[in-house]
Protein backbone atom coordinates (compact mmCIF):
# COMPACT_ATOMS: atom_id res chain seq x y z
CA UNK A 1 0.00 0.00 0.00
CA UNK A 2 1.02 3.60 -0.53
CA UNK A 3 1.34 6.14 2.29
CA UNK A 4 0.12 9.61 1.37
CA UNK A 5 0.73 12.88 3.20
CA UNK A 6 -0.95 16.10 2.10
CA UNK A 7 0.21 19.65 2.77
CA UNK A 8 -0.43 23.18 1.58
CA UNK A 9 -3.91 23.86 2.86
CA UNK A 10 -4.85 27.08 4.59
CA UNK A 11 -7.03 30.16 4.61
CA UNK A 12 -7.31 32.27 1.47
CA UNK A 13 -9.62 34.98 0.21
CA UNK A 14 -11.96 34.37 -2.69
CA UNK A 15 -10.14 34.79 -5.95
CA UNK A 16 -6.87 33.69 -4.44
CA UNK A 17 -4.72 30.63 -5.07
CA UNK A 18 -3.31 27.70 -3.15
CA UNK A 19 -1.12 24.78 -4.12
CA UNK A 20 -1.66 21.46 -2.42
CA UNK A 21 1.06 18.83 -2.33
CA UNK A 22 0.86 15.10 -1.72
CA UNK A 23 3.94 13.06 -0.88
CA UNK A 24 3.70 9.36 -1.68
CA UNK A 25 5.86 6.64 -0.16
CA UNK A 26 5.79 2.86 0.04
CA UNK A 27 4.71 0.72 -2.93
CA UNK A 28 4.53 3.62 -5.39
CA UNK A 29 5.81 1.44 -8.23
CA UNK A 30 2.34 -0.16 -8.43
CA UNK A 31 0.47 3.16 -8.69
CA UNK A 32 -1.81 3.54 -11.70
CA UNK A 33 -3.38 6.89 -10.87
CA UNK A 34 -3.39 9.62 -8.24
CA UNK A 35 -6.27 11.88 -7.40
CA UNK A 36 -7.66 14.62 -5.22
CA UNK A 37 -10.99 14.53 -3.45
CA UNK A 38 -12.68 16.90 -1.04
CA UNK A 39 -15.22 16.64 1.72
CA UNK A 40 -17.25 19.03 3.83
CA UNK A 41 -18.90 18.13 7.15
CA UNK A 42 -22.01 16.03 6.71
CA UNK A 43 -21.37 15.40 3.02
CA UNK A 44 -19.86 12.59 1.01
CA UNK A 45 -16.35 12.81 -0.33
CA UNK A 46 -16.39 14.29 -3.81
CA UNK A 47 -14.01 13.77 -6.71
CA UNK A 48 -11.91 16.79 -7.74
CA UNK A 49 -9.21 15.65 -10.16
CA UNK A 50 -7.10 12.66 -11.16
CA UNK A 51 -3.95 11.98 -13.13
CA UNK A 52 -2.63 8.78 -14.62
CA UNK A 53 0.75 8.11 -13.09
CA UNK A 54 2.52 6.89 -16.22
CA UNK A 55 0.97 8.90 -19.04
CA UNK A 56 -0.08 12.00 -17.16
CA UNK A 57 -3.61 12.15 -18.57
CA UNK A 58 -5.84 14.32 -16.41
CA UNK A 59 -9.54 14.52 -15.66
CA UNK A 60 -11.43 17.10 -13.61
CA UNK A 61 -14.77 17.59 -11.97
CA UNK A 62 -16.82 20.15 -13.83
CA UNK A 63 -16.91 22.46 -10.82
CA UNK A 64 -13.12 22.95 -10.86
CA UNK A 65 -12.18 22.54 -14.53
CA UNK A 66 -10.36 25.59 -15.79
CA UNK A 67 -9.44 26.70 -12.26
CA UNK A 68 -7.57 23.70 -10.81
CA UNK A 69 -4.61 21.86 -12.30
CA UNK A 70 -3.34 18.47 -11.16
CA UNK A 71 0.26 17.51 -11.88
CA UNK A 72 2.83 14.99 -10.73
CA UNK A 73 6.56 14.54 -10.32
CA UNK A 74 7.26 10.86 -10.76
CA UNK A 75 10.88 11.00 -9.59
CA UNK A 76 9.87 12.79 -6.39
CA UNK A 77 6.69 10.73 -5.91
CA UNK A 78 4.70 13.94 -5.56
CA UNK A 79 1.28 15.03 -6.76
CA UNK A 80 0.12 18.62 -6.77
CA UNK A 81 -3.15 20.47 -7.06
CA UNK A 82 -2.82 24.08 -8.15
CA UNK A 83 -6.03 25.88 -7.25
CA UNK A 84 -6.69 29.30 -8.77
CA UNK A 85 -9.64 31.66 -8.58
CA UNK A 86 -10.81 29.96 -5.42
CA UNK A 87 -14.43 30.32 -4.36
CA UNK A 88 -16.05 29.97 -0.93
CA UNK A 89 -17.69 26.76 -2.16
CA UNK A 90 -14.23 25.25 -2.59
CA UNK A 91 -13.89 25.23 1.19
CA UNK A 92 -13.36 21.61 2.24
CA UNK A 93 -10.92 19.07 3.58
CA UNK A 94 -8.87 17.93 0.60
CA UNK A 95 -7.62 14.35 0.38
CA UNK A 96 -5.00 12.76 -1.81
CA UNK A 97 -5.70 9.23 -3.08
CA UNK A 98 -3.86 6.53 -5.01
CA UNK A 99 -5.06 3.63 -7.10
CA UNK A 100 -2.84 0.58 -7.44
CA UNK A 101 -2.58 -1.88 -10.31
CA UNK A 102 -5.44 -4.34 -10.10
CA UNK A 103 -7.47 -2.26 -7.66
CA UNK A 104 -11.09 -1.51 -8.53
CA UNK A 105 -10.96 1.90 -6.94
CA UNK A 106 -8.86 4.26 -4.86
CA UNK A 107 -7.19 2.10 -2.24
CA UNK A 108 -4.84 4.49 -0.43
CA UNK A 109 -5.82 7.77 1.21
CA UNK A 110 -4.09 10.58 3.02
CA UNK A 111 -5.30 12.29 6.17
CA UNK A 112 -6.41 15.45 4.41
CA UNK A 113 -5.54 19.13 4.46
CA UNK A 114 -8.09 21.86 5.16
CA UNK A 115 -8.75 24.59 2.62
CA UNK A 116 -10.88 27.54 3.70
CA UNK A 117 -11.90 30.25 1.25
CA UNK A 118 -13.35 33.42 2.75
CA UNK A 119 -15.71 35.66 0.85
Amino acid sequence: QVRLVESGGGLVQAGGSLRLSCAASGRTVSTVAMGWFRQTPGNEREFVARIRWAGGETYYAGSVEGRFTISRNIRANMVYLQMNNLKPEDTANYFCAAQAVGADSWNSWGQGTQVTVSS
